[in-house]
């Protein structure tokens, strides 16, 4: 898989972030289409942000894509079996660390984003359903469309991101193997150090399309 096709992908996926409080009543497909488009029309309307402006792309990230995603229901399910050997510090720890490894990721990848398009497919779920899979691909300027489903979930009055799936493969999937391997070798503060030394190294660098892996 391409892997600047791939962070498009999950960043255009991810580019939901308005309160869904109010919204509560709409369709999840029909939500993700609106939001979705008006972000990806602010990053491509900013000067800013098409020059590669840090601070512009990430607080873009921060304020209108990661407090929509369930980072913390993301950790979990990468970590599997390890989360619950955790204690409450580690949990804590590691979450904070993957959420600043997705931020890194999805502005790396928004700074990608120049003349892309969405095509949302129907959805197929029922008016009550509270964990729902929305399906659509992600039109590349070059090349062949980016296949994408993501999952939502519906907690009281809003709905959260909690798992992506570019071209077949899910990210929960694809960090769940990595931090099997992380732990492995060091345990839980293992792959604590680990992503605290990627996010390090990232903070260090201007932003790009980043592996989604905590591997050095």
């Amino acid at each position: 898989m391409n892997l600047i096709k791939q962070l498009i992908a999950v960043a255009t996926v991810a580019t939901m972030g308005f309160t869904m409080t109010a919204q509560a009543a709409e369709a999840p497909d029909a939500l993700v289409k609106r939001i979705s488009e008006d972000v990806i029309n602010t990053a491509k309307a900013d000067k800013d942000i098409q020059s590669g402006n840090q601070q512009k792309i990430m607080a873009l990230v921060e304020n209108k894509i990661l407090p929509y995603v369930d980072s913390n229901r993301m950790t979990a399910l990468a970590a599997g079996r390890f989360w619950r050997q955790a204690s409450p510090e580690q949990q804590k720890a590691l979450s904070e660390q993957f959420r600043t490894l997705l931020v890194y990721t999805y502005s790396g990848a928004l700074s990608q984003i120049k003349n892309e398009t969405i095509t949302f497919k129907p959805l197929r779920a029922d008016p009550a359903d509270t964990d729902v899979e929305v399906r659509s691909q992600v039109n590349m300027t070059r090349g062949d469309p980016v296949l994408l489903n993501y999952r939502v979930a519906k907690a009281g009055d809003s709905w959260k991101i909690y798992d992506i799936n570019v071209m077949g493969a899910w990210l929960v999937e694809t960090y769940k193997g990595t931090f099997t391997s992380e732990i492995n070798k060091g345990g839980i503060d293992g792959l604590i150090k680990t992503l605290t030394d990627k996010n390090k190294s990232l903070a260090s660098k201007p932003l790009k399309a980043n592996p989604a892996t905590p591997a050095k």
